[in-house]
C-alpha cells in the first residue's frame, strides 16, 4: 500500500471539492451575505453537515472498515464474507435511519431551537422560516449515512477516489442552485439552497451505488437481523461518533451560542471562517484519516506492528508538512484572503474584518484538528473506540466552558478560540495515551523534522506579513483580479516555504522527487522495510 499515492488521489479530489466549496461560499456571500437569511440556512445545514463529517468521514468508517477487513481476512481474502456482513449492517441501519429521520422531522422545532438558541430575539415568522429550512435539509442525514456504508466498502477495497469524489456533487449542486435559482430576496435564495442540500444527498448515493455495482458489490435487501457482528458495529458507532466528532460537536455548540448571544451575522462570520479553516483540514486531515485507518488495520491484522508504527509516523510527518504553513498563512493573511473570496455583493468590508478575526482564532487549532485525524486510527484499528470518546467528551466540556467565558469579551472570536483550545487538549490526551501504550513513538526523522518545518513556516509567515499591504489593493479589485491576487500571494508564500524547507533540511529535493514518483511514503534517510 503506497501511502503517498493513495493520499495524492484522495487529497487531489478533496482539494477539488474544497475549491468548489470556496466558489459556492463566494456565491452564497454575494447573493445572501451575512444576515438572518444566511444564519438561518447555516443553522439548518449544521446538523446534516455534522452527520456528513461524523459518518462519512468519521464514526461509521471507524467502526465499519476494521470489521469489514477482518471478515474478509478471516475467509482468506474472500470479499463475499465482507459483503454479507455489510448486508446485515444495512438491513438494521436502514430502518433505524428512516425512523430517526421521521422523528427529527416531527421535532424540527426544538432541534432548530437547540442549534440556534432561538436566534436570540428573532421574530416568530423568522424562527418559523428557520424551522422550515431544517425540515428541508433533514433527509440528507439518511442519504449521507447510506453513502457512508457504500463508501466504507469501497475504501476497504482501496477504491479511495470514488468516495472522495462524492462531496464534489454536493458543491456542484449548491453552486447550480445559486447560479440558476438565486433571487433578489435572500430568504428565497436560502430556501433554494436547503432544497439543493437534500438533492445532493440523492446524487451522492446514486454515484456510490453505481460505483459499487461496477466493482462487483451489489448489496441485497434483507430482513433486519441483529447478528453478533451487527451488535458490535452498533456498539462501536456511538463512541466512534463522539470520538471522531469532537470538533463538529464543538462547532454546533459554538453556532448555538453565537446565534443566541451575539449580533445578527455572527453565525455567518464563524461559518465563513470555518470554511476557510476546513480547506487544509479537508485536503490533508480527512485524506490522511481516510487512508490511514484501512492501511493500519490491515497491517495490524497481519501482525506487523513495526510497519503500522512507520505508517503513522509518516502520516504525522505529512500532516505537519502541510498544516504548519497553512496555519501561519491563515493567521497572517486572513484579511486579504477573506476579502478576495467574499467581499462583494451583500458582503461588506466590516464582514471581512469580522470573518478574518474568527479565522485567526480557528487557525490556532488547525494542527490539532488534523493531527487528531492521524492519531485516532491508532485506536480504531485496535477496536478501541472508548478512549477517543472519553477524551472527546472532556474536550467538549472544555469547549462549552470556554465558549461561555470567551464569547462575552471576544464576541465572534470567542467560540472559534474555544474550539481551537479544546482541540489542542484532545490532541494532547490522544497522543499521551498512544505513547504510553507504546502504540505510537515518534521516530528520529519525525522529531528532527518537526522543528525544521516549524521554522520554515515562521519564515514564510514573516514574508507574507510584509506582502499583505502590497497585495491589499488587488485583492479588493474587480472580477478575476482579486482571485489572481490571492493566488499570487498564496503562491509566493508556498515558494518561500519550499525554499525554507530545503535550506533547513526539513525536506530535501530527493524527498520531493520520491513523492512525485510515488515510490513510497518513507523518506530516503530511513528506508522502510516491506511488510512480509
Amino acid at each position: 500500500m503506497n501511502l503517498t499515492r493513495a493520499l495524492g488521489s484522495v487529497g487531489g479530489l478533496t482539494l477539488a471539492s474544497r475549491v468548489l466549496g470556496l466558489v459556492r461560499d463566494a456565491l452564497f456571500a454575494r447573493f445572501v451575505g451575512a444576515s438572518f437569511a444566511s444564519d438561518a440556512f447555516l443553522v439548518a445545514f449544521r446538523l446534516p453537515n455534522m452527520f456528513r463529517a461524523l459518518f462519512a468521514e468519521g464514526a461509521f468508517s471507524a467502526a465499519f472498515i476494521p470489521m469489514f477487513n477482518k471478515k474478509v481476512s478471516e475467509k482468506g481474502g474472500s470479499l463475499a464474507a465482507g459483503l454479507s456482513f455489510a448486508e446485515d449492517a444495512l438491513s438494521v441501519l436502514l430502518p433505524i435511519l428512516i425512523v430517526l429521520t421521521i422523528v427529527m422531522e416531527i421535532f424540527a422545532w426544538p432541534i432548530t431551537w437547540g442549534l440556534s438558541g432561538g436566534f436570540g430575539n428573532a421574530k416568530p415568522d423568522q424562527f418559523a422560516f428557520a424551522v422550515a429550512l431544517s425540515r428541508i435539509t433533514l433527509p440528507y442525514l439518511l442519504l449521507i449515512s447510506l453513502v457512508s456504508l457504500l463508501g466504507g466498502i469501497l475504501n476497504s477495497m482501496q477504491k479511495f477516489w470514488v468516495n472522495a469524489a462524492a462531496p464534489i456533487l454536493l458543491n456542484l449542486t449548491l453552486i447550480a442552485a445559486l447560479l440558476f435559482f438565486h433571487t433578489a430576496d435572500p430568504l428565497a435564495t436560502a430556501r433554494n439552497q436547503a432544497v439543493a442540500v437534500t438533492v445532493s444527498g440523492g446524487l451522492q448515493l446514486l454515484w456510490l451505488w453505481i460505483a459499487c455495482l461496477r466493482n462487483g458489490v451489489n448489496l441485497r435487501p434483507r430482513l433486519p437481523r441483529l447478528t453478533p457482528e451487527v451488535k458490535r458495529l452498533l456498539a462501536l458507532i456511538g463512541p466512534a461518533a463522539a470520538g471522531a466528532g469532537a470538533v463538529q460537536i464543538n462547532l454546533v455548540v459554538s453556532t448555538a451560542l453565537a446565534a443566541s448571544l451575539l449580533a445578527e451575522g455572527s453565525v455567518s462570520y464563524i461559518y465563513y471562517a470555518d470554511r476557510l479553516n476546513q480547506l487544509p483540514l479537508g485536503l490533508i486531515g480527512i485524506a490522511l484519516g481516510t487512508v490511514l485507518l484501512p492501511t493500519i488495520s490491515r497491517q495490524l491484522g497481519a501482525g506487523d506492528e513495526a510497519q503500522a508504527m512507520d505508517t503513522q509516523n509518516r502520516g504525522m510527518e505529512l500532516a505537519l508538512f502541510f498544516t504548519l504553513p497553512a496555519t501561519v498563512a491563515l493567521i497572517v493573511c486572513g484579511v486579504p484572503i477573506v476579502a478576495a473570496l467574499f467581499q462583494h455583493g451583500k458582503f461588506t468590508p466590516d464582514d471581512t474584518i469580522a470573518t478574518a478575526q474568527a479565522l485567526a482564532a480557528f487557525s490556532l487549532g488547525l494542527p490539532a484538528y488534523i493531527l487528531v485525524k492521524v492519531l485516532t486510527p491508532g485506536y480504531y484499528a485496535r477496536a478501541d473506540t472508548k478512549t477517543p470518546v472519553r477524551y472527546a467528551t472532556i474536550a467538549i466540556g472544555i469547549n462549552f466552558v470556554l465558549n461561555l467565558a470567551l464569547i462575552g469579551p471576544l464576541k465572534h472570536m470567542g467560540p472559534p478560540l474555544a474550539t481551537a483550545i479544546a482541540s489542542l487538549v484532545n490532541l494532547a490526551m490522544l497522543y499521551r495515551t498512544l505513547a504510553k501504550r507504546g502504540h505510537f513513538v515518534p521516530d528520529t526523522q519525525l522529531r528532527k523534522r518537526f522543528w525544521r518545518l516549524g521554522g520554515a513556516a515562521l519564515a514564510m509567515g514573516a514574508i507574507m506579513y510584509f506582502l499583505n499591504d502590497r497585495f491589499a489593493p488587488y485583492t479588493l479589485g474587480t472580477g478575476m483580479t482579486r482571485w489572481w491576487a490571492m493566488l499570487a500571494l498564496v503562491g509566493i508564500g508556498g515558494g518561500v516555504y519550499a525554499i525554507a524547507c530545503f535550506m533547513l533540511r526539513a525536506y530535501r529535493p530527493s524527498d520531493l522527487l520520491a513523492v512525485i514518483r510515488r515510490r513510497g511514503s518513507a523518506a530516503p534517510e530511513t528506508p522502510t522495510k516491506k511488510a512480509p
